[in-house]
């Protein structure tokens, strides 16, 4: 793109401070550029690389510490966290160990933009269950590094308006489609 939007820049920084529109054009752009499909993960795909093969609330395990994510640390959870470190700004990516797909930063730094609509999980178990076919939220993953630990865990979910969210805790990644 020509510009970066991020309030905190970097080489090595996510980028923030765009909308899931934002992320849509980015995608657009980076696809016909590379003859690729890339698009934004949908939600399962999201979770599913995160937990990297784990049923813990962190793909490294039931608790979480401030030398493992960048999140909120100036404050614990009960039964998830302890007091850390609050660094007030994303840190590089790769300052933190990657997840068994070597994937890093999905807990914390910045939250995540998905695919998908927001909406109610089925009732039922589903394999790779898809979100609502429309809607007027969208679904965002992974926690911030103002939010508290709770919010970075692999199930945790919020939601903004598509062309909302452009604030300094708010990023994407991609899946770049076979």
């Amino acid at each position: 793109m020509e510009t970066n939007p991020s309030l905190f820049k970097g080489e090595k920084r996510p980028v923030e401070c765009v909308s899931w529109e934002d992320a849509q054009a980015f995608c657009e752009k980076l696809s016909a550029r590379s003859g690729k499909q890339i698009r934004l993960p949908t939600e399962a795909e999201w979770e599913y690389g995160c937990r990297a093969g784990t049923t813990t609330a962190f793909f490294f395990g039931s608790m979480i510490s401030t030398e493992q994510a960048n999140y909120n640390g100036g404050s614990d959870v009960s039964g998830i966290s302890t007091k850390g470190k609050y660094r007030a700004e994303t840190t590089d990516v790769g300052t933190f160990p990657s997840n068994k797909l070597g994937l890093y930063d999905m807990h914390g730094n910045v939250y995540q933009w998905c695919e998908d609509f927001y909406g109610e999980y089925p009732k039922k178990a589903v394999i790779d269950p898809k979100g609502l076919a429309q809607g007027v939220r969208r679904v965002l993953r992974g926690g911030s590094w103002n939010d508290g630990p709770d919010n970075c865990r692999s199930a945790s979910r919020y939601s903004h308006g598509a062309t909302d969210g452009r604030s300094a805790l708010g990023g994407f990644r991609v899946v770049v489609a076979p």
